[in-house]
This record gives C-alpha cells, structure tokens and sequence, in this order.
C-alpha cells in the first residue's frame, strides 16, 4: 500500500484535529450535566460517522473519514495505539491490595458479580442463539462464551468516578465494590481471551491458539507477580537516572508496547498486555502520584479520546438499531449483575440497602463494555447491530449508578466552588477599607443578585464574622451563613489588590474573600465548600494569579488548573 501523500497528510491532520476538538468539548459537556465524558467522545463519533455526517453530507464524511485507503489506515491505528494505552491508565489504577484488605467481602460479591451474570448470560445464548444475533459468522459455544464474558465485567473507572463523587472512595463500602470490580476486570480480560482462542486461529508464535492462550496465561501469572517485584526494583533506578516525569513516563509506554505485542503475537489482543503492565506498575510504591496523572492526563485528554470517536465513527444507528435486541441485552446484564452482587453482599453480612447499592454499583460497565465490544466486533465475533446494543448498555449502565446510589445511601455529589461561582457573583476589584466594608459589598451585591432581602443576608453574615474571623490564612478569607429563604448553595468571590485585615491566624492581608451562602436546613454543604476552599485555594501560586485575573474567566481558570 502506498503511503500518504502531501494533500492526504494535510487531509490526515484536518480530520485528527476536528475529531479530537469535538471529543473533547462533547466530552466537557457531558461532564456539566454529570455524565461520564466518554457519552461526548462516542457522540463526537457518532455526529462525524455515518449516522450523521454520512447520511447529510456523504461526500465531505468520505472526505475526512474515508473507509478504506492509507488515511483509514492511520486513524485505526491511531485507535490501537489509543485503546491500549487507555488499558495501561486504567490497569494503573488498579489497587491489588485492595482486594486483600476487604478479604470476604470481595470474595462474595466479585464471585456473585462474575458467576450468575455469566451463567445468565450463557445460558440465555446457548438455549436461545435467537435472542443474540452475530450475524452467523461464530459457533454457538464461542458466541455463549463471549455473551457470558460481556455480560460479567464492571467498568472500574466510570464506578470509581462515582463513588469519588459522592464521598463513598475511601469508605468500606466503596472498597468492597472497587476491589470486587478490580477482580471481575481481571477475570473477564482473561475469559475474554480464552473466547478468542476458541475461533481456531493460529497465533502469531505460530501455536495452536489452546497453546498459545496457556503461554499467555502464564504471562498474566509472571506479570502480577514476578514482573511486578521487577518493575517495583526498578521504578528507583529510573527515577534516579532518567529525566522526572518523563522518564517514568516514555519507560511505562514503551513497557505496555513491549507487553502489547507479546499477547497480540500469541493471538490475544494488544490490549491485555498494555492492562496488566499498568497494573504492575500502578501497584508499586515507589511510583509518584503526580507521574501517575502525568500519565494519566497526557493519555485520557488525547489519545483515549480519540479511540472512542472512532468507534462512533464505526456505528450507523440508522442501519443497526434494533430496539428488541437493545432491550433483551439490557435486562439480561442488569438482572445478573444486581442479584448476583446483591446476593453476594449479603452473604459477606452486608445490610439489604448496601446489599442493592453494592449490586448498583457494580452494574456500571462503561468503558470497559464499549472496548470489549469494540475488540469483538474487529474480531469478527458480533455483528453491528449486536455491538451497538452493547455500546447502548455500557452508556446506560454507566448513567444509571450515580443517581440510584444518590437515592439509596441518601448521598450527593460533593460540592466544590468551582461549580458553585458564576460570573454574576464574581468582583475583579473589591474597593473596601475594611473586612466589614468588603462582607457588606459581597453580601449586598450577591443578596440583589439572587432577589434576596439584602439587609437581612447583610446582618446574618455580619452577625458570623462578629462571632469569630473568618480569615483562613495563606490571603484568604471565607465569611458565611446560613439563609431561610436560600435553596441552594451560592458562592461570591471578591479580589482586594491592596488586602485586607480579616484577623487571619498567619496574620496574612486577605486578597481573595470567599463569601459563602447556605440553605438554613443544609448541614453538610456548609463544610463541604469550606473543605474544597481550604484543600485547593491556599496555595501561593494560585493567590499570585487568581488577584492578577481580569475577569470571571480567567478566573475559573486560575482555580481548575489549581486543582489539577
């Protein structure tokens, strides 16, 4: 095949840059609304592919996104690169001793989240082949097999996410449900690659794919013990001798390439290699928090992005939509996975909410799903009608958890100030002699915003700082109180240049004065901005920029890059 030319390399960087923007403001977009992005980066897809673009303007669709020729090839190579890269973050995540720590627990609920899903799910494909439709292109068993497999895994990023979400992380009941879906990871990449050895194909060893898939079992065994005692040796000596981040950085790739190709080679593909490197390295304790989301970042802003606009760039929803095999993989995954887990929790003595929330929680696949689905269809196994039902699942299994976990354990999203600023309640330039002049202007200016009595939020804030300073040291201060008359949480920002006495412990002028307004009824909220205030906004750099900022913009920007 010939390789590009000068016009089809400019048409190459057109359609990389108009797929990464969409992805990634689609995604952002979706994060506003409190869906998990990759909902905007398949929708990128999706509004670029066939569906869309191809059915209005077939001919600019074929112009950026051709089918077939040396650009088509790029992009789906860039794809690879990017979905096992993405394996490598989200293996990197993976706390193995997690698993450990919950012992029991883990033990009921990854067996129950595993075995009756797959069992369900096998069953239901073998008995009635019609309720799964492949296309006809696999034997019955390898199709049950992987209908089983899909069917029994649990998205570990997207539930992580929402449990970080609403305070449940760190608790024993977000543990139990992390390590339980650490553990239904790990053994669905492996089922997975059992079904893959069932087609027949010889691997790239030049093995039966039965032989092949024992060598690269035992590779999964030499990686999470062996290779991970080598790579925890070795992480001082890179982070001694090479260039910091990037040396951990380029070693930790070019690690999951070398993996990626041992169990592409023995017929499995790149991607379980990239996981389990990721695995072993994010186990280490010598691996610094700031490389990992230097990695992180670097990976899921760029190249994950662009895997999952691809696969949208693969779906025509017009073509292969079918609502009663959507409906039929939806019940069959749900049901499995929430009894199961449900079950399971209960047998580890968990009570009957935390039970139903556990079964919830592990129902999330997101990510996870739409990558299997992705491997399986360019592996021939599905056909596009059943790989869309699976993608249709994945999104809303990974939509779903938030909300009912909110319900069922009476949480909510944490709040943090930046979500609760706008631009209506932000002041560049605080013109007040004093702490008490500088609360009367914020609470007046934000009490008329908001069509509140402005006396009444004027002497209840008065009243609080009168009681006790509210100068948090480091240049800022954070006056509060609490409204009958307030539904929600508001907070106003305003900016001293000359700085202000607000009897900070530190002594400190205050510069950056936090005014924050509460629900009278609202217990938490109060704690909850005062906590993000002081973990992210006592910071030198950020007071240093935040004062410099000329308008509510770049302001917000001051704080979101603070936090990162």
């Amino acid at each position: 095949m010939s390789g590009l030319i000068a016009h089809e390399n400019g048409t190459l960087f057109l359609s990389l840059g108009i797929l990464l923007l969409s992805a990634r403001v689609l995604g952002e977009l979706m994060q506003r609304f409190g869906q998990p992005s990759v909902l905007g980066e398949m929708l990128a897809g999706i509004i670029l592919g066939p569906t869309l673009l191809g059915w209005l303007f077939p001919e600019w669709h074929q112009f950026l996104f051709p089918a077939l020729g040396p650009r088509a090839v790029v992009l789906e190579g860039l794809a690879t690169i990017g979905i096992a890269l993405f394996l490598l973050v989200v293996g990197m995540e993976l706390d193995l001793s997690a698993v450990w720590r919950q012992g029991r627990a883990v033990f009921y609920v990854a067996a129950g989240g595993q075995i009756l899903p797959f069992a369900l799910s096998f069953g239901l494909a073998w008995f009635l082949p019609g309720l799964f439709e492949s296309g006809g292109q696999v034997a019955p068993l390898t199709l049950a097999l992987f209908i089983g497999t899909a069917m029994s895994i649990t998205a570990v990023p997207v539930i992580s996410k929402i449990l970080m979400d609403l305070g449940l992380y760190r608790t024993d009941f977000g543990m139990v449900i992390v390590a339980s879906a650490m553990v239904n990871d790990i053994t669905g990449w492996i089922l997975f690659a059992m079904v893959l050895s069932t087609m027949g194909v010889r691997s790239g060893f030049g093995l039966a794919m039965s032989h092949a898939t024992v060598l690269v079992l035992a590779f999964v065994a030499g990686m999470l013990t062996i290779g991970r005692a080598l790579i925890h040796r070795a992480l001082p000596w890179v982070q001694a001798h090479m260039t910091w981040p990037g040396g951990v950085l380029g070693s930790a790739i070019a690690l999951a390439f070398f993996a990626a190709a041992f169990t592409e080679a023995g017929g499995v593909h790149a991607v379980l290699g990239a996981f389990l490197v990721g695995v072993a390295i994010g186990d280490s304790s010598h691996l610094r928090e700031q490389t990992r989301r230097n990695i992180s970042h670097f990976i899921s802003f760029i190249f994950a992005p662009l895997f999952f606009a691809t696969i949208g760039l693969r779906m025509d929803f017009f073509a292969n939509f079918d609502l009663r095999l959507v409906a039929v993989v939806l019940a069959v995954a749900c049901t499995g996975k929430l009894i199961g887990c449900a079950a399971g929790a209960r047998l580890a003595g968990m009570s009957r909410r935390e039970s139903w929330a556990t079964g919830i929680g592990m129902n999330a696949r997101g990510t996870m799903e739409i990558v299997l689905g992705t491997l399986a269809l360019e592996s021939g196994l599905i056909s596009g009608p059943l790989f869309e039902a699976l993608v249709v699942m994945a999104l809303v299994t990974a939509v779903l958890p938030g909300p009912v976990l909110q319900f069922l354990l009476k949480r909510r999203r944490r709040l943090a100030i930046a979500d609760l600023l706008s631009a209506r309640t932000f002041h560049a330039t605080l013109a007040a002699a004093d702490r008490w002049d500088a609360i009367r202007q914020l609470a007046l200016a934000t009490a008329e915003t908001l069509g509140l009595d402005q006396l009444d939020v004027c002497e209840t804030v008065l009243k609080r700082e009168r009681a006790m300073a509210t100068g948090i040291g480091h240049g800022v201060a954070v006056p509060h109180g609490r409204l009958d008359r307030l539904d929600r949480p508001v907070v106003a920002v305003g900016v001293s240049q000359a700085g202000l006495d607000f009897d900070a412990p530190d002594g400190q002028p205050v510069r950056l004065v936090f005014l924050v307004l509460t629900p009278v009824h609202d217990n938490g909220a109060q704690l909850e901005i005062l906590a993000d205030i002081s973990q992210h906004c006592l910071k030198p750099a950020l007071m240093e920029r935040a004062t410099r900022a000329a308008n509510y913009t770049e302001f917000l920007a001051t704080l979101k890059t603070a936090e990162a």
